[in-house]
């Protein structure tokens, strides 16, 4: 098996740039606004005094004591609740796609994964299958359906929150686009009637949360649930064409362990290429923001 070790970020994206990291934050521009967030990973000093940062942030989201992933913004400058940002690649890839400010410290985008768009856009393109089926788990709002549906595929978005599968169609419609199947589900329990029932999808991609839950109340943790996961998969993508993306953010993973989880899982596996994705911030600082493992047949 051939495979490709590469740290991937994305680049010459208008209306998005990371301007600073450090002291457990980030400060990024998402269209004309600036907001400061928390962020783990960035364990080093600021390049920018706090100052600077207070001056050029419109909102800055301030952590709860007891759960450091909940808390409040703050509003520093005048801004809209939601405003949308558009994403455009060289291929034709064009997204619009829509924010907010959420109790959770997130705006509804991940924009490290625009990498894996860009890829997602140009494997679906190419696909020997004409309208591939993709199947999109833990999808959240659904940038990556949406490039999957640009580029024809026929996609299922699945995830177990109804708030942001309604957040994914508006970006959807936003970007003009029609037709994705929608599901509020289970992971685990949807792919394994998938596999009873005898599916298959000429595509899948993975983007699971450390910690969940499904609609039900089901639990899930990444370390303990993630290879029965990829087990299913392997039963319902095709194994003539197809592609596999899998994405994880856990501070304990290192993209050997995705290797590691794709060889004991798949048979026969091309053209793969495995990682870091990050960011850069505009002092150069590279902020690590997950592994990702993805191959395909052709």
């Amino acid at each position: 098996m051939q495979e490709t070790i590469l740290s991937l970020s994305p680049s010459d994206w208008a209306d998005y740039e990371l301007l600073d990291t450090g002291g457990f934050e980030k400060l990024e521009r998402f269209g004309q606004f600036i907001l400061s967030r928390p962020e783990p990973q960035a364990i080093w000093d600021k390049s920018l005094p706090d100052h600077e940062w207070k001056k050029q942030a419109h909102a800055h989201f301030a952590k709860e004591k007891n759960n450091p992933e909940k808390g409040q913004w703050e509003q520093l400058k005048k801004m809209p609740h939601n405003w949308s940002i558009s994403y455009e690649n060289k291929e034709g890839l064009s997204l619009k796609l829509n924010l907010a400010q959420t109790s959770f410290k997130h705006i509804g985008l991940f924009p490290e994964q625009a990498v894996n768009w860009d890829y997602l856009y140009s494997k679906i393109k190419s696909s020997p299958v004409a309208n591939p089926k993709v199947l999109n788990l833990f999808a959240y709002t659904g940038a990556a359906s949406v490039a999957a549906r640009a580029a024809g595929a026929e996609v299922t978005h699945l995830d177990s929150v109804k708030q942001v599968v309604t957040w994914s169609r508006h970006n959807m419609e936003s970007s003009g686009l029609e037709g994705i199947r929608w599901i509020v589900d289970d992971a685990m329990k949807f792919i394994k009637r998938e596999a009873r029932r005898g599916n298959k999808y000429q595509g899948i991609i993975l983007d699971p949360p450390a910690y969940g839950r499904g609609p039900d109340g089901e639990k899930w943790v990444l370390e303990e649930q993630i290879n029965e996961m990829l087990k299913v998969c392997a039963e319902i993508l095709d194994p003539e064409n197809h592609f596999l993306l899998l994405n994880m953010y856990s501070l304990s993973f290192s993209s050997l362990i995705a290797t590691n989880l794709i060889k004991t899982n798949f048979k026969n596996v091309r053209n793969a290429e495995h990682g870091e994705l990050y960011l850069n911030d505009s002092f150069d600082k590279k902020l690590p923001l997950g592994i990702f493992y993805r191959f395909s047949s052709y």
